[in-house]
Order: structure tokens, then C-alpha cells, then sequence
């Protein structure tokens, strides 16, 4: 059993996910109920049948966060200056792996480089449209 999982935040979030499937039940069940009324339609039917996918939808997601929260705890933390010598606590191995998807991480641009330009000879539309973008780009440079 995880301990975190009973902390006051996730307690909170575990009645909050049974009170929404407890909640999903009681509506299941008066649409049924409706359903079978003289005033009853096929869409009283429906919702009857609707509730319960979501009373399930509910519990999936109840365990969906609660390993995500689970995998996250277990991924270490790297240190500030991102060097697996100032991290004692993280095995050798599990410190080399995350200071390579750090640094794959940090070598990745934050706006990717531009596309080739394309000829008209290529696509003749598409160079138009081209050219229109970069007018544009151009425009907002000159205004900011």
C-alpha cells in the first residue's frame, strides 16, 4: 500500500471519486426507474444505460491517477545543477539514465527550425502561401 496515497489531499480526492461513482449509481438507477414510468421514453432508457459508462469512466480514472502519482513519486529527481555527483541518493545507473534524457531534453529547440522553402516549380500554391506568411511575418516585425 502506498502511504502517500493516504495523505489529507488524496483522501479527499478518493471520497470525491466514490462520491461521483456512488453518484453515477443513484442516477443509473432513477432513469431506470423513470424509464419504466407511464412518462418514460427511450431517452430515459438511455440515460439509464449511460450513468453506469460513466460510473466506470469515474473508477478508471481513479486508477489512472493514482499510478501516475505512483510513477512519479518513483522517478528521482534530478538535482539543480543536473550532475549525478551532487545526487548520493540515486543509484549509478539510474542517474546516468536521467542525465541523458535531461540533456536530450535540454538539447531539444524550443521552436523547431523552418521548413525547406518550396519552389514554384515544386507547388506552385503552396510557394503563394509561402510567401504570404512570410509578408505577414514581416508586417508583425515591422509593428512590434
Amino acid at each position: 500500500m502506498n502511504r502517500s496515497l493516504l495523505t489529507p489531499r488524496w483522501l479527499l480526492l478518493h471520497l470525491l471519486f466514490l462520491a461521483a461513482t456512488i453518484a453515477t449509481g443513484f442516477l443509473a438507477r432513477w432513469q431506470w426507474d423513470r424509464a419504466h414510468e407511464a412518462g418514460g421514453s427511450a431517452q430515459n432508457l438511455g440515460y439509464a444505460l449511460m450513468w453506469p459508462l460513466f460510473g466506470a469512466f469515474t473508477i478508471f480514472l481513479w486508477v489512472r491517477v493514482a499510478r501516475m502519482h505512483k510513477v512519479a513519486e518513483a522517478v528521482p529527481a534530478l538535482p539543480e545543477t543536473g550532475t549525478a555527483e551532487a545526487a548520493p541518493s540515486i543509484s549509478g545507473a539510474a542517474a546516468a539514465s536521467a542525465e541523458q534524457a535531461a540533456e536530450k531534453h535540454r538539447r531539444r529547440p524550443l521552436v523547431p527550425p523552418p521548413a525547406p522553402p518550396v519552389d514554384d516549380d515544386e507547388d506552385p500554391a503552396m510557394a503563394e502561401y509561402n510567401r504570404y506568411l512570410a509578408e505577414l511575418n514581416e508586417a508583425d516585425r515591422r509593428a512590434g
